[in-house]
């Protein structure tokens, strides 16, 4: 009788042990895919800011360059083109990753030009307003590369935790799948030229 106690003992207890790290690496997966969403979701709001901050560049731009026609609009159209490409975090994948990163490329190249213009025109870098803009989308710019940062961080510390052993198992057995990163743009391995 007090051997049948035992066996049953020990079953309860494997059972627990085996329940508590199937729990806790579950729970550490969705705390960790949750991190990675909650990250996205900042890089979004970045992004969307400077999508914000383009309409009042270009009707300030437009007053002083009213012949660079083409140029404002390139503009215009590459942050439509940006702000349609919307991915739930729950669905970062590498297609959807890369198209949200090639409209927002499209866009960082179209206020490129943009700034080229500008450089024609004297009074207009000294309005007020613009330089203000300009200030204002330097410093969101900057936060954009702050918020990829972290969110390729939370995505590295995501992507091990699911790829170690045993981690891996349960991840697979869940549906938990590794998140693409931010890349460097096409290009950024070469210094842009400066000409006055």
């Amino acid at each position: 009788m007090k051997r049948s106690w035992i066996i049953i003992i020990v079953i309860v207890l494997a059972v627990l042990l085996l329940y508590s790290s199937f729990k806790s690496r579950y729970n550490m997966m969705v705390t960790s895919g949750e991190a990675v969403d909650a990250q996205w979701s900042q890089v979004e709001n970045v992004y969307q800011r400077r999508a914000d901050l383009i309409p009042n560049l270009v009707a300030t731009v437009k007053g002083y360059a009213e012949h660079e026609q083409s140029t404002l609009e390139g503009v215009i159209e590459a942050r439509s083109k940006a702000t349609s490409v919307n991915i739930d975090a729950n669905n970062l994948n590498t297609g959807t990753f890369q198209a949200f990163q090639q409209a927002q490329e499209g866009l960082t190249q179209a206020l490129s030009r943009l700034m080229v213009v500008v450089e024609k025109y004297p009074d207009l870098k000294a309005n007020q307003n613009f330089l203000e803009l300009q200030a204002q989308l330097e410093g969101t710019e900057n936060r954009i590369t702050v918020e990829r940062m972290k969110f390729n961080e939370t995505t590295r510390n995501y992507n091990t935790y699911i790829k170690k052993f045993p981690n891996n198992l349960f991840a697979a057995i869940f549906g938990f799948e590794q998140k693409p990163y931010f890349s460097a743009q096409s290009g950024a391995d070469k210094a842009p030229e400066v000409k006055f």
